[in-house]
C-alpha cells in the first residue's frame, strides 16, 4: 500500500489526500510500506521523484471515466417517479461541476432540455457552485440544438445578471442557438449583429470558431456575397483560417450543388498554404457524385491514392451509393471490391448503400442476397437496415414483398422503428394500399409506437398530394375555396374535403391513429394533473414541475389544431 506523505505525523491517507491540489508539479516522498502479518518485521522503501506527465495524463483519464460511470447511473436512475433533483440530492456528497457538465451532454440527447434546467438549478444551490461561463455557454448550446432559442437568450441575460461578463465561446454558442432557428433569414440577419457587437467588445474579440459557424451558415443559404466578405473580414482580422474552415464552406456549397463556389474556395485554400486532409477528399468526392461529375470525383480519389492521406469507409460509401443513381453498377462494384482488396471492414452503412444501389440499379434479387447475408452473419442487423431493403422493394413497386418482410422482420432479429412506420405509411398510402395501412396503424399501436408531429403533418401531405388536382399550380385556389366553402367545427373541414368513401376510410385510420396518441399523452400527465393547477407553479412555468405537463398540453392543442 502507497502512501504519499509529507511529514511523519500524517497518518490518515483519506485526509492527506483531500489536501493534495489534483495537478501539481510537486515533488512528494513516497513512502511505501508493505504490510505483512504482525509478526513479521515491516518492510519500508523510499523513493524521491517527480510525477510524470503520463502519469497525470493517466489519472485524468482515470477521472474522467469514474465521472461518466457515475453520470451513466445517474441518468438510469431517472424516472416519472423519481424526480431528478431527488436522485441528485442522494449523491450531492458526491456531484460536482464536472458531472453537472456531462448531465448536460447527456440529458440534451434524450431531448430532456427541460431537465438540464432543472440540474442548473440545483446547481445554484449548491455551496461549490461559482457562475461561470463554461457554464452557461453549455447550457445555451443544448437550448440552441433543441431549437429553444428563447430559452437560450434567457440564460445569456441570466448569465449577465449573475455577474459573469460573456465571451467569444458565450457568442459563438449563442449564434449556433439562432442558427437552429426555422427562419434562416431572419437568423442570418441576427448573428450578423452579433459579429459586429463581438468586435466592438475587447474581450469578445471572434475567433476562428465564430468565423467557422458564420461561414457555414451563409454557404448553407447560398449567400456567395457574405461568405466572400467574411473572407475578406478573415483575412484583415489577426485570425487565420484552418481546414475546419474551408472544409465547412465547400461542404455547404456542395450539398447545394454549388459546384463553381465550392472549386472557388479549394483555390483559396490552396493560396492560404492550407494542407487538405482526408475530410476534404471526402467532401469533394461527395460533392462530385452528387452533381454526377464522376471524372472530377474519379481524378479526385486518385489524387487521394497518391496523398499521404489514406481513405476512409465514408469515401467508399459515397462512391458507391453515388454510381448506384447513376445506374453505373459495375464501377460501383469495382469500388467495394476495391475497399475489400484494401483489406477495409465493410460497416453496416457500406452494406446499406450497396442494397440501395442494386434498388436504384433494379437488380432486386442481389439486394436481398445482401439483406440475407447481413441477416445470417454474427452481426446485429439494425432497423435501418430493414429500412433500406424495405424502400428497395417500394422503389421497384413490390409492395407485397416488401409488407411481407415487415411482418417477418422478427425472423431476422431486427425490430422496426417509428422511421420505419413512417415510411411504409407514405408508401402504402401512395400506392393505394388502405387495407394495409389500417393494419400497419394497428401494428403500430401495438409495438407502443407513439407518432410525433411530423408524423401527422407528413400524412395529411400524402393525403392532400392524392386528392383529385392537388397539383402545385392548384394548391393556392384550393386552400381560398377550403376557407370559404368549408363548415365551422372541429373535423368538419376534412371530411367534406375526402368526399369518396376510400379516402374516408384511410383518413379514418389516421384519426384513430390521432386518438390513441391523445389517449396516451393523457394517460402520462393524468396523475400530476391537480398540482399543474396550483397557482403557485403557474408563476415559476421554467422550474417547476409540471412544465412537462404543460408541454404535454400544447401537443394536444397542436395535434387538434392540424387535424
Amino acid at each position: 500500500m502507497d502512501y504519499l506523505l509529507t511529514s511523519p505525523s500524517s497518518l490518515r491517507f483519506s485526509d492527506f489526500i483531500s489536501s493534495i491540489p489534483k495537478e501539481t508539479d510537486h515533488k512528494w516522498l513516497r513512502f511505501s510500506v508493505n504490510l505483512g502479518d504482525a509478526r513479521r518485521s515491516t518492510r519500508t522503501r523510499i523513493t524521491c521523484g517527480a510525477i510524470s506527465s503520463r502519469r497525470k495524463l493517466a489519472e485524468r483519464e482515470s477521472a474522467e471515466r469514474e465521472n461518466r460511470v457515475l453520470v451513466r447511473s445517474l441518468m438510469s436512475r431517472i424516472s416519472d417517479r423519481e424526480p431528478l433533483v431527488k436522485t441528485l440530492d442522494k449523491y450531492v456528497k458526491v456531484v460536482r461541476c464536472d458531472h453537472c457538465f456531462l448531465l448536460f451532454e447527456e440529458l440534451g440527447k434524450s431531448d430532456k432540455w427541460l431537465q438540464c434546467l432543472e440540474v442548473f438549478r440545483w446547481m445554484q444551490k449548491q455551496r461549490w457552485y461559482i457562475p461561470d461561463n463554461g457554464v452557461y455557454s453549455k447550457l445555451i448550446s443544448v437550448m440552441g440544438k433543441k431549437g429553444q432559442t428563447r430559452m437560450a437568450m434567457w440564460l445569456f441575460s441570466e448569465m449577465k445578471n449573475s455577474g459573469c461578463r460573456p465571451d467569444a465561446s458565450v457568442y459563438n454558442a449563442l449564434i449556433t442557438a439562432h442558427l437552429h432557428t426555422r427562419d434562416k433569414a431572419k437568423a442570418l440577419e441576427k448573428v450578423r449583429g452579433y459579429l459586429d457587437k463581438m468586435k466592438g467588445i475587447e474581450r469578445c474579440q471572434p475567433n476562428v470558431v465564430t468565423y467557422n459557424i458564420l461561414l457555414r451558415a451563409f454557404a448553407q443559404s447560398g449567400k456567395v456575397d457574405q461568405v466572400n466578405a467574411l473572407f475578406k473580414d478573415l483575412d484583415m482580422s489577426p485570425v487565420s483560417p484552418d481546414v475546419y474552415t474551408f472544409n465547412g464552406v465547400m461542404d455547404a456549397y456542395g450539398k447545394n450543388g454549388m459546384i463553381k463556389e465550392m472549386e472557388a474556395v479549394l483555390t483559396r485554400m490552396r493560396s492560404n498554404e492550407c494542407k487538405p486532409d482526408i475530410i476534404t477528399f471526402n467532401v469533394l468526392i461527395d460533392s462530385y457524385g452528387k452533381k454526377q461529375e464522376f471524372e472530377k470525383m474519379e481524378q479526385t480519389f486518385k489524387s487521394l491514392m497518391r496523398s499521404k492521406e489514406k481513405p476512409t469507409l465514408p469515401t467508399f460509401n459515397s462512391m458507391i451509393i453515388n454510381y448506384g443513381k447513376a445506374r453505373m453498377i459495375d464501377k460501383a462494384e469495382w469500388v467495394f471490391k476495391k475497399m475489400n482488396d484494401m483489406n477495409y471492414i465493410p460497416s453496416f452503412i457500406t452494406y446499406e448503400c450497396m442494397i440501395m444501389m442494386y434498388g436504384y440499379c433494379g437488380s432486386v434479387s442481389r439486394a436481398r442476397e445482401i439483406f440475407e447475408e447481413v441477416g445470417e452473419s454474427d452481426r446485429v442487423l439494425k432497423a435501418s437496415t430493414l429500412n433500406a431493403m424495405l424502400e428497395v422493394y417500394c422503389r421497384n413497386g413490390l409492395y407485397i414483398e416488401a409488407d411481407k418482410l415487415f411482418h417477418n422482420a422478427s425472423a431476422f432479429r431486427v425490430h422496426p422503428d417509428a422511421s420505419t412506420y413512417k415510411f411504409l405509411y407514405k408508401a402504402y398510402t401512395k400506392a393505394d394500399m388502405k387495407e394495409q395501412v389500417q393494419i400497419l396503424m394497428k401494428k403500430m399501436e401495438k409495438d407502443g409506437i407513439v407518432p410525433n408531429k411530423r408524423f401527422f403533418l407528413e400524412a395529411l401531405e400524402v393525403f392532400g398530394s392524392r386528392l383529385p388536382g392537388s397539383g402545385s399550380e392548384n394548391r393556392k385556389s384550393t386552400r381560398s375555396s377550403r376557407s370559404r366553402d368549408s363548415p365551422k367545427g372541429r373535423g368538419g373541414n376534412q371530411l367534406t374535403e375526402f368526399q369518396d368513401k376510400d379516402n374516408k376510410h384511410v383518413f379514418r385510420a389516421v384519426q384513430d391513429c390521432r386518438k390513441n396518441y391523445l389517449e396516451n399523452l393523457s394517460g402520462h400527465d393524468k396523475g400530476s394533473r391537480d398540482e399543474s393547477r396550483k397557482p403557485s407553479q403557474e408563476k415559476q412555468p421554467l422550474f417547476a414541475s409540471d412544465q412537462n405537463n404543460m408541454m404535454i398540453k400544447e401537443k394536444k392543442e397542436l395535434f387538434t389544431r392540424v387535424l
